[in-house]
């Protein structure tokens, strides 16, 4: 199994802390929260390599702080782009990804601005015991908070029978995490999805796309995941966890 990263955003929401560096490149808790990620990640005895995709702007900078951390099994990559104008995507880097690194085996796939507060070994179990692709939910209950979300409906076995990517007007409170277990067959989907002209965005267009094609079961995190997506979000987790 393979892992990616996704750190190739540029974070405007963030501003200024994000303009000159990358929001997984953020402290929380006496490490960046990439950091976190990693060590969750290295838990997982199945993964052998981890792929960071970033963009140009920030490239030198992960790669700083792989040599500083001595981090054998991670590899960063660049998508080439450089500004929020020319933006693959996360779904485009999710593809690029697999493409430059002719990858053809389940792969686990994270947002970089992810702070788990759960061991993402019980994730990687579930995704064993049910046998097929597999993501991350929990209930949103900051109704505001949830428009940003991929929401889910699902069926008494917890796989989705619905999902809605950033819904103006969400009808569930079981919000999406960027947290995915794909197995080998559904990572050749990526391409196919692209070629159909499908957005190249928000990961969880390629996951309400795949959901009736395939059974994806939903895990219910039995922890805590906080989204650093807003200044606001970021200071609480520092308040919460330590800077």
């Amino acid at each position: 199994m393979k892992a990616i990263i996704l750190a190739a955003g540029y974070a405007q929401r963030l501003y200024p802390l994000t303009k000159d560096k990358s929001k997984a490149l953020l402290p929380i808790a006496g490490k960046p929260i990439i950091g976190h990620i990693v060590n969750s990640l290295r838990e997982i005895s199945a993964i052998d390599k981890i792929f960071v995709i970033t963009n140009d702007r920030f490239y030198k900078d992960f790669n700083n702080w792989k040599i500083l951390e001595k981090l054998e099994n991670v590899e960063i990559l660049s998508d080439g782009t450089t500004d929020n104008d020319n933006r693959l995507g996360a779904i485009g880097d999710i593809d690029f990804v697999i493409r430059e690194k002719n990858i053809d085996e389940d792969l686990l796939i994270i947002a970089g601005d992810s702070f788990a507060i759960f061991p993402l070994k019980e994730f990687y179990d579930f995704h064993i015991k049910t046998g097929h692709d597999c993501v991350c939910v929990d209930e949103v209950d900051d109704f505001e908070l949830l428009k940003g979300f991929a929401t889910a409906f699902l069926d008494e076995r917890g796989i989705i029978k619905e999902l809605v990517e950033k819904a103006p007007e969400p009808k569930s409170n079981l919000g999406v995490y960027a947290i995915y277990i794909y197995k080998k067959d559904t990572v050749r989907m990526f391409s196919e999805y692209l070629a159909c002209g499908n957005p190249p965005d928000a990961p969880g267009y390629f996951l309400q796309w795949l959901h009736k094609i395939k059974e994806v079961y939903a895990y219910k995190i039995q922890g805590e995941i906080i989204d650093i997506g807003t200044l606001e979000s970021y200071q609480d987790a520092q308040e919460r966890f330590g800077k």
